[in-house]
């Protein structure tokens, strides 16, 4: 079959085809919450040049896997879905249709033309910063192109061609993603953002609330800013002065039929006065903040190039809570950095103990191609990683089950925003960010509702709408 009938047919029989139905997008995204933004843009994007969203790569003519290179495990993740893919391309050969693959995000921009010798199946790649060229690849595809690779950072403003580029939705869910910053100049050791993502860049102002306004038109009632290091956004104000996130957040709580704004991640060396006075000062900000530490120990965050010590990070967490003192901490662990001693791992769970968070992620290190920690000799045997880990997750886990049972009886307003696991049952998010599950008879995907907490679970609270 020839290559150009990986979307269309040919020249004619695909303008046939575009007249019967519309082209289908499936977009599948790994890891973070900017990976799921990027996600929608890129379906966004696809929506202007004719495309409508598919419910499952069966029905589309065009699968993207929007990647995450954060740890090892999730990479590998993508070569499985690829084999999966090339044996549904043929199935659906064999009935006469076709489907083109594209791989995206930090694993394309990290492997660019080395996927393409391990996974030939894949029809072309573009990394995080080339989403607003997805209609020339498209165009290049339906030409006959394949094996293309988009992995430069370009020149142009990604978010700026995208808004022109793209066609909205018709609606967005009651709790939506919107991007202000992207890229790190922080250099973790551990770290390959700064190297797939680039350097940090803050959207102006303008450019967010007008974004914002629009997803509050189209039905969000809860917006949660996104950035690689979201706390470093310092961006073109609406007077032309430099904006700092707290002044930026003050802004967004003034849209009408906005219920509720969150912001993540977080790093701890950019969390200023103003953003923790913001917590005590905007309503509309949720008590809930995700700050990575990822070790308790200074020497491992020396050798991480964290920039800050463990009382660093404690002290700053004392002075959230002295302007919020019902906030909820989250963080991010890495177990079995390279050198960590048992000594080391200990600092880690004495942090632990001492912060007491509501919820964490931990994960045992995993050694990424091109970061300056792969290049370390000391490497902590895997055993030794799982055994701490398991450990710390103890810890953790019931560190949040703690947090979660001062909740019983506790009323606040809810935002109910999809199905849940039972028939007749909805769930939303707390203000605290807590998985909360009602009985929904009478109510809707988007009512906030008032609501009483009456048990809870491992990873969710359970309650009962009560006005």
């Amino acid at each position: 079959m020839n290559v150009t009938n990986r979307i269309s047919a040919n020249a004619e029989t695909g303008a046939a085809a575009a007249q019967a139905r519309p082209r289908t997008v499936f977009v599948k995204a790994f890891g973070c919450q900017m990976n799921v933004y990027d996600g929608e843009r890129m379906v966004d994007v696809l929506r202007a040049k004719g495309f409508q969203p598919a419910a499952a790569p069966e029905e589309a003519d065009l699968v993207i896997l929007n990647t995450c290179h954060i740890r090892e495990k999730a990479a590998e993740k993508v070569y499985s879905e690829l084999g999966r893919l090339r044996v549904l391309r043929e199935k659906r050969r064999e009935r006469g249709a076709d489907m083109a693959i594209a791989v995206a995000g930090c694993v394309a921009q990290a492997e660019g033309e080395a996927m393409l010798a391990r996974a030939p199946a894949i029809d072309f790649i573009f990394g995080p910063q080339a989403i607003q060229r997805l209609p020339d690849l498209i165009d290049r595809l339906d030409a006959g192109e394949r094996h293309m690779v988009e992995t430069d950072f370009p020149a142009e403003d990604k978010f700026a061609e995208l808004e022109g580029k793209a066609k909205a939705p018709p609606a967005v869910p009651p709790a939506a993603f919107l991007a202000v910053q992207e890229g790190c100049d922080k250099f973790c050791t551990f770290c390959v953002v700064p190297y797939t993502r680039g350097a940090e860049y803050s959207r102006p102002a303008a450019d967010i609330l007008r974004e914002a306004e629009k997803l509050v038109e189209k039905g969000a009632r809860e917006i949660t800013l996104l950035g690689q290091n979201v706390n470093a956004w310092h961006g073109e104000g609406l007077d032309g002065t430099t904006w700092n996130l707290a002044r930026l957040l003050r802004e967004l709580a003034n849209i009408d039929g906005l219920h509720a704004l969150r912001f993540t991640t977080s790093h701890p060396n950019d969390m200023d006065d103003a953003l923790i006075a913001a917590f005590a000062e905007n309503e509309r900000l949720m008590p809930y903040l995700h700050l990575p530490v990822q070790a308790g120990s200074d020497r491992i965050l020396k050798a991480m190039n964290r920039k800050h010590t463990a009382q660093d990070y404690i002290r700053l967490i004392e002075k959230i809570r002295a302007a919020r003192p019902d906030i909820a901490i989250s963080g991010d662990f890495i177990v079995g950095f390279p050198g960590e001693t048992e000594e080391d791992f200990a600092d880690t769970l004495a942090l632990v103990e001492e912060v007491k968070y509501a919820h964490a992620y931990s994960f045992r290190y995993s050694a990424r191609p091109g970061t300056p920690a792969a290049e370390l000799k000391d490497q902590v045997p895997e055993e030794i990683k799982r055994e701490r880990l398991a450990r710390l997750q103890e810890l953790l886990a019931k560190q949040q089950y703690e947090f979660n049972s001062r909740f019983v009886g506790r009323e606040f307003d809810l935002l109910l925003t999809g199905p849940g696991k039972y028939e007749g049952q909805l769930t939303g998010r707390s203000p605290w960010l807590q998985a909360v599950h009602v009985p929904g008879e009478g109510h809707a995907v988007g009512d906030i509702v008032r609501v009483r907490v009456t048990d809870i679970g491992k990873n969710a609270l359970g309650a009962h709408i009560i006005g």
